[in-house]
């Protein structure tokens, strides 16, 4: 399954991630229930789409979901009230050809969708390392990003948003509140395998 690929490969993209303190202020502020969250930045649809990516992306299994540690709110915050003007026009405008793609008619619904479709949407556009965007090569001066690059962009911002919520940072990773002690060894004896905290 090439979506299953793409995410094994993902530890080489995701290695750097700048967690300011305004930032997981803001991820931490990011606490309203999936149920009722209205998006503020994104439309009702977009936000639809954007808890169904997440959760496929981030699934429940013996950890949670992304959408349990809300990183689709966080997501949603962060394009409002970080991203300029230029990159927030963007974002609307890859994510209208995403919904679309999704309802390709007025008369669907964006809640029918099926998580068949969205693992499509993600197989058919989420690229591994070595492929070639098509869309870019057809562009190469476009200023828009494509599907691919929208969507490997929403993939790496999920994930390190997930491992900066509190609840992962706490109780998933292996936490130290007063970090200081230097360390050496192996990560499989030290932390039983677990990556690190913030």
């Amino acid at each position: 399954m090439k979506r299953r690929e793409a995410l094994k490969n993902l530890g080489l993209a995701t290695g750097f991630f700048v967690a300011t303190p305004s930032i997981i202020s803001l991820l931490q502020s990011c606490t309203s229930e999936v149920s009722t969250w209205t998006p503020e930045f994104l439309s009702i649809d977009e936000g639809v789409v954007l808890t169904n990516l997440a959760d496929i992306i981030l699934p429940k299994t013996d950890i949670p979901s992304a959408t349990e540690v809300n990183v689709p709110q966080f997501i949603d915050k962060y394009i409002k009230e970080v991203l300029d003007d230029e990159s927030q026009a963007q974002v609307k405008t890859v994510f209208g050809t995403i919904v679309s793609i999704l309802k390709p008619d007025a008369e669907t619904k964006i809640e029918k969708v099926t998580q068949d479709e969205y693992k499509a949407l993600l197989d058919n556009y989420m690229l591994l390392e070595d492929e070639i965007d098509q869309e870019r090569e057809a562009n190469l001066e476009a200023k828009i990003m494509t599907k691919s690059e929208f969507l490997n962009n929403l993939k790496w911002m999920t994930i390190n948003a997930y491992k900066t919520t509190q609840e992962i940072g706490e109780n998933v990773l292996v936490y130290d509140p007063v970090p200081g002690a230097y360390l050496c060894g192996d990560l499989q004896e030290l932390t039983g395998g677990k990556s690190w905290s913030l």
